[in-house]
């Protein structure tokens, strides 16, 4: 069988359906407790072996990261090749999620950066080297690169894969507006209000909690309206922020249900994405 020449790999939205945070901890990071899942709907990347180094970009939000130079794909790339080898490639990136939106854009492109250029290289996703380079660029990158539904505790790195939920209907709504990570963590209140528990996927994310929400809705207001608009739409099962915020979503009791409240939640402003649980 002769090596690929181009691999395309989806970068699948990221949400938290719960995020504890229990602590600052001495290295400056936050010891967390999360439940992440990923939907159908996300980026797109292509790599193809090369003679010299591009990277190119498209999609509806390919402006914001236009003339960066330096992201995570790249980064994902020079990391891969000084662990791996492998010489040049060609990586274009087909973006349609936003950007620092809570969603893990830039993990879930840097994921499947890696993944892609595992497939072209022979090289084994189990291979610890390649969570390695994912958990060095990263807290998200490394449940970006295992890529399915699974609690994560420390920075989010150490990760437990779950069942269930594949399949359920889910809208995703930002209301155009990024916030920083880092302004986010660091307007934290500090107050540990206890661990994710356990049981059905579901139950316990309903029973859980994202612990940032409360300082990324004072550093952004107008979250406050995209989840009051979500919470009250029928057949929702739960409606939360994901990660750091902006973007919210919804799951839903069914595909009809999830599309009426897409239709009912239009703005001018807001970006909404109708999908699935994967």
């Amino acid at each position: 069988m002769t090596d690929p020449r181009t691999v395309t790999e989806s970068a699948r939205a990221k949400l938290n359906l719960a995020l504890h945070v229990r602590h600052r901890r001495p290295d400056g990071y936050h010891e967390l407790e999360t439940l992440f899942a990923f939907v159908e709907h996300g980026d797109s990347v292509r790599v193809t072996r090369a003679e010299a180094d591009s990277f190119t970009l498209t999609g509806p939000f390919a402006a914001v990261l236009a003339g960066e130079g330096d992201n995570l794909v790249t980064r994902a790339a020079l990391r891969f090749r000084e662990a791996f080898g492998g010489g040049a490639h060609a990586i274009a990136l087909d973006k349609h999620l936003p950007v620092a939106s809570g969603i893990g854009g830039g993990s879930a492109d840097a994921a499947a950066t890696l993944r892609a250029l595992a497939a072209l290289h022979g090289v084994d996703l189990a291979d610890p080297k390649l969570f390695e380079i994912a958990d060095a660029l990263g807290s998200d990158v490394p449940a970006c690169l295992l890529g399915r539904t699974a609690e994560g505790r420390g920075r989010g790195e150490q990760l437990d894969p779950l069942e269930g939920l594949a399949g359920t209907p889910t809208l995703l709504i930002n209301p155009g507006v990024g916030v920083s990570t880092a302004a986010v963590f660091k307007a934290w209140d500090g107050v540990d209000r206890g661990p994710i528990g356990t049981g059905e996927l579901l139950a316990v994310a309903r029973a859980g909690r994202n612990d940032l929400e409360p300082p990324a809705r004072a550093i952004a207001p107008t979250i406050d309206a995209v989840l009051a608009a979500l919470a009250v739409q029928p057949g929702v099962l739960l409606a939360r922020m994901s990660g750091s915020g902006a973007t919210c979503f919804a799951l839903f009791d069914s595909d009809a249900a999830r599309d009426a409240a897409a239709a009912a939640l239009q703005r001018p402003e807001w970006w909404l994405a109708a999908t699935r649980l994967c």
